[in-house]
């Protein structure tokens, strides 16, 4: 399932962007796509309503673009169409005619947007927008493939609280650590920035003794060399002995140099 790998994951509804046209946006929701055998499609989906009912459905499909029975109340037949690998269509028709087109879109951000087209009796044509955002962790949801069909369950409230509590738990922690490696890779950055300019510095001609603490001046030499200087660029007369001026530096207790405005 190669073309299909991107949408391979286990996906958490962002409430706030959803547009809906036709019924209530949930409040919370999940949105898993899997592939049990490398040839079809598994979808599962649960949510919950500002009520705090649960629903939950899944349904199987080949990715082939052939129209394939399907068990359900409001559809006989499904189809599905992976573009790309960014772009995946699934078609619910009913006695050959379509009933609900979902679109699957892996936007530049890596969100998942889901786009629902169907009819409704009452209000005509719809269309539902979901976005979604990648888990990293994948929910044990139950295995069992039937239609398209959606049921709530008591069983499933008390599973999405649980699973909710803990991914907000989860995120919550990977969060700090992702926050704490940047903060160890800038540190990183800085040590390393430090090392070259020290290095630099070593390699320069020294007349001095120089005194940590203290501030000096690093200048390119005419002939490609660099010397270090108490003279600062504004202390020289037009110009200046050097061909150019490098930066304003400070040694460090650990004897490794800073650059300083």
């Amino acid at each position: 399932m190669t073309k299909a790998y991107n949408f391979l994951a286990s996906w958490q509804l962002f409430p706030e962007k959803c547009r809906f046209e036709h019924g209530v946006a949930p409040k919370s929701g999940n949105y898993r796509i899997e592939s049990p055998d490398d040839i079809k499609l598994r979808i599962i989906m649960s949510w919950v309503t500002i009520e705090d009912e649960a629903f939950h459905a899944e349904y199987e499909v080949v990715p082939d673009g052939l129209e394939h029975p399907l068990n359900g109340e409001d559809a006989d037949q499904i189809s599905a169409t992976v573009t790309g690998s960014h772009y995946l269509l699934v078609r619910l028709l009913k006695a050959g005619n379509p009933v609900l087109e979902i679109e699957h879109n892996i936007l530049p951000n890596g969100y998942m947007q889901v786009i629902q087209k169907g009819k409704d009796s009452k209000e005509g044509s719809f269309t539902n927008t979901e976005i979604y955002h990648k888990q990293l962790s994948v929910l044990p949801y139950a295995a069992s493939v039937g239609g398209v069909a959606i049921r709530a369950t008591k069983e499933g409230m008390i599973r999405h609280s649980a699973l909710t509590a803990m991914e907000e738990q989860t995120e919550m922690q990977l969060l700090q650590i992702r926050q704490q490696i940047e903060l160890l890779a800038r540190q990183a950055q800085e040590i390393r920035k430090r090392k070259e300019l020290s290095l630099m510095i070593y390699d320069a001609k020294l007349s001095f003794k120089p005194v940590i603490g203290q501030v000096y001046h690093l200048y390119e030499k005419k002939d490609g060399t660099h010397t270090l200087s108490m003279v600062a660029p504004s202390e020289w007369g037009a110009g200046g002995p050097f061909r150019q001026f490098i930066a304003s530096v400070k040694l460090l207790a650990d004897h490794t140099w800073v650059e300083v405005e």
